[in-house]
């Protein structure tokens, strides 16, 4: 039976009644929460809310580190990233949804390695395509047969937070060549290439970015977004387990 780990972010806290649950314990610290395990067909899949079952941890303080090392321990081949973003570029409007190719990494003082001590394997891992994989191929592949919009492509800049961002740093986000911003991809997406796990982000875009609309972006108008945009990240997600065990 094969294995996938699914990350929720912001308006994915949790994700249905599951058959189990699992307390992993790391040496890198105590992940987000306990994984919640489903079996979908053939395919099991454990579950795992960033920012804790009841939403307590911000992103500058995830234990990203704790977190993929357990999926690792899991014995998953592949993970989904569910990341909620902010939209700068035309293509990633609110509500919609984007499997990124590339992104630039802004935040600062996260432990963004495994390779911390004098001791620890020292990893320098290729990085050019932080999505690039099967799962990330698959992904897109399932969104068609859902018949479900999704921009494939593009860079999403990773800022520190919790706060958001200025509209001068918007620009410059956008002159960098960024088209969502979000604050929780790294060091997620590096530490699972140093774990040899296949990763892929799926970014619901929450709004639009600071300075592109004429309104200032307040939480309400960011959960109402969400709350319909991830009816489709369900669906999407539903398809894609339904295929994922018999893609190889």
């Amino acid at each position: 039976m094969r294995r996938l780990g699914l990350i929720g972010g912001t308006g994915l806290d949790e994700f249905g009644q599951a058959i189990a649950t699992h307390d992993i314990n790391s040496a890198f610290g105590r992940p987000s929460a306990k994984f919640a395990e489903y079996q979908v067909g053939d395919l099991q899949l454990f579950f795992l809310p960033r920012h804790g079952a009841q939403h307590e941890i911000p992103p500058h303080a995830v234990n990203y580190q704790a977190n993929i090392d357990a999926l690792k321990q899991l014995e998953v081949e592949g993970i989904i990233a569910v990341n909620a973003v902010g939209g700068i570029s035309s293509a990633t409007p609110p509500g919609s949804l984007c499997v990124p190719d590339q992104l630039i990494d802004y935040t600062w003082g996260r432990a963004h390695t495994f390779s911390m001590a004098a001791g620890d394997d020292l990893l320098h891992v290729e990085f050019a395509h932080p999505f690039d994989g099967r799962v990330r191929s698959d992904l897109l592949r399932a969104a068609t047969a859902a018949d479900i919009d999704v921009t494939n492509g593009g860079c999403v800049a990773v800022t520190q937070g919790p706060r958001l961002e200025t509209a001068a740093e918007v620009r410059r986000l956008s002159q960098d060549g960024c088209d969502l911003v979000g604050m929780t991809s790294m060091p997620e997406a590096a530490l699972a290439r140093e774990a040899g796990l296949d990763y892929a982000s799926l970014c619901v875009t929450a709004n639009w970015a600071a300075g592109l609309e004429h309104e200032p972006v307040t939480m309400a108008a960011i959960e109402a977004t969400l709350a319909t945009a991830m009816i489709k990240v369900r669906n999407l997600l539903g398809k894609f387990f339904e295929e994922f065990p018999h893609v190889r």
